[in-house]
């Protein structure tokens, strides 16, 4: 029997806890996890004594970290709480999964190493799936170094609390289910449309927002940021009062349905150097570069809106870097 795993998540981030889910399923395959969270509850289940078995059955505890993690009393503290009790008597192994930026350095996590790789956020990774690569890679670390995964008649070094006594609770018998019940979703051109031009505007704040902190930084850098009309912004770098970087960002250049990126602050339409569609698989919309500058991003990357900002801006930034 695999290794017991436990995820504590906010039900905001229910969809990165999905894309999550989808890259432990070779650990599933290979019977080496067994994942649970409460969307496992069934009927008549009681909600805290179910939770608190299970996370004092888990091998593996998993805080999915974000904003609203850490604003959620129940996750913050009552099962953070339990996690952090479990990893410190040896008896499970904490990993916290920084999902979105937030304030968790301030908070007793700080102690322990976060995934993915330098506590980087998933969602500013350019290609989410290689951040949740990264995190599956430390799971499967984690359940090796356990021994949690060749442990034999499903015993488990852990200490089990009998809250069923605590609770006064009849034992009900409730049949086995899997948790694989993800459902392929559906992609209107309503919802492909929405995301492209919320692309384009978080494009606009990103730009706009890191021109100014370029400057606060240095003092031989001025910058201008111009907002030509609602589908095009333009960015320009000067250094030492001499123009050293610009670039023209469009939306609905790529024959209507796409982002482009033009290397100089000109506005002009109807040409460009990158270009950015809207793509999606059976879980999320995300956006693909048709890689066109020299040692530009692979044309299969998956680029979240944070993704996309970061590659755009550093084709930008690049002239500066001597890149």
């Amino acid at each position: 029997m695999g290794a017991r795993v436990f995820i504590s998540y906010s039900h905001v981030d229910e969809a990165l806890r999905d894309e999550l889910e989808v890259h432990l399923s070779m650990l599933k395959r290979q019977g080496l996890v067994d994942v649970w969270h409460d969307r496992r509850l069934v009927a008549g289940d009681h909600l805290d004594w179910t939770i608190f078995r299970e996370l004092d059955e888990a091998d593996v505890i998993l805080l999915l970290v974000s904003p609203n993690f850490l604003a959620s009393d129940y996750c913050y503290n009552i099962e953070k709480g339990r996690a952090l009790e479990r990893h410190r008597e040896g008896t499970a192994r904490l990993i916290s999964v920084i999902l979105r930026p937030c304030d968790w350095t301030h908070t007793d996590l700080a102690q322990f190493l976060v995934v993915p790789k330098d506590a980087k956020p998933v969602t500013q990774w350019p290609d989410r799936d290689e951040a949740f690569l990264d995190v599956t890679k430390s799971i499967r670390r984690a359940i090796t170094e356990l021994g949690a995964a060749g442990k034999e008649n499903g015993e488990r070094e852990y200490v089990k609390q009998d809250h069923e006594a605590a609770a006064g609770r009849a034992d009900v018998e409730t049949l086995p289910r899997s948790s694989n019940l993800r459902l392929k979703k559906e992609f209107s051109e309503a919802d492909r449309d929405a995301f492209l031009f919320e692309t384009f505007e978080y494009l606009a704040k990103f730009f706009q927002g890191s021109l100014e902190e370029l400057g606060a930084r240095n003092e031989s850098i001025e910058s201008r940021f111009r907002r030509v009309d609602g589908d095009c912004f333009t960015a320009t770098i000067y250094r030492n009062g001499e123009k050293a970087a610009g670039g023209t960002i469009r939306v609905g250049g790529l024959f209507g349905s796409g982002i482009t990126w033009l290397g100089n602050d000109s506005g002009q339409a109807n040409t460009h150097n990158e270009s950015l569609s809207v793509g999606h698989d059976d879980q999320k919309l995300f956006l693909t570069a048709m890689g066109m500058p020299m040692g530009g991003i692979n044309r299969d990357s998956h680029l979240t809106q944070e993704g996309a900002a970061e590659y755009l801006w550093s084709l930008m930034i690049g002239a500066l870097q001597g890149h």
